[in-house]
């Protein structure tokens, strides 16, 4: 799944060839997934692919926090609840994309189709999976999907804000 993401991340051009390593916004997915799980869980049902997408965009908000002042941000409890809670879980993706991100025009469509296209691609890997549904294997496979979206959107926003990985 990661290695999928990677490459359609980089054909359309959000990703370099190395992952960027943000340690600070990793310690802060196992609080983030907990906060998320509810609301996730909840929506997977009916709403996979938004289930899905929403934890990248929570990635991408999670890396521009990072860079706009992670000393703050990093000792705010709840920063998923709290962009929630701005609009509601349905809107998450136009309040990130909007308020978080400040996009506009065609870099908020751009946005939208990306995010859509790697929320498709992972529920499709899901689906192909040997996983029963509503074992513990299946929640398993589901929070690891959720973490390989958050750090893709990791990826995407940091590659945005001019952060590389380059060799030295």
């Amino acid at each position: 799944m990661r290695k999928d993401l990677l490459r359609y991340l980089l054909s359309v051009g959000e990703a370099d060839e190395r992952v960027p390593e943000c340690p600070d916004l990793e310690d802060k997915w196992t609080e983030t997934a907990r906060e998320y799980m509810g609301d996730g869980i909840r929506e997977f049902q009916q709403y996979p692919t938004a289930s899905l997408g929403w934890m990248m965009y929570i990635g991408m908000a999670m890396s521009k926090f990072w860079d706009e002042n992670w000393e703050h941000y990093s000792q705010t409890a709840g920063l998923y609840e709290q962009m929630r809670d701005r609009r509601g879980y349905d809107h998450l993706d136009e309040y990130i994309r909007q308020e978080v991100l400040l996009l506009e025009g065609e870099d908020y469509d751009r946005t939208e189709q990306i995010v859509g296209e790697c929320a498709s691609r992972t529920w499709n890997l899901l689906r192909h999976q040997a996983v029963e549904p509503g074992t513990r294997e299946a929640f398993e496979t589901y929070v690891a999907s959720l973490h390989q979206l958050y750090l893709a959107g990791i990826a995407m926003q940091l590659k945005r804000m001019g952060y590389h990985m380059t060799k030295l």
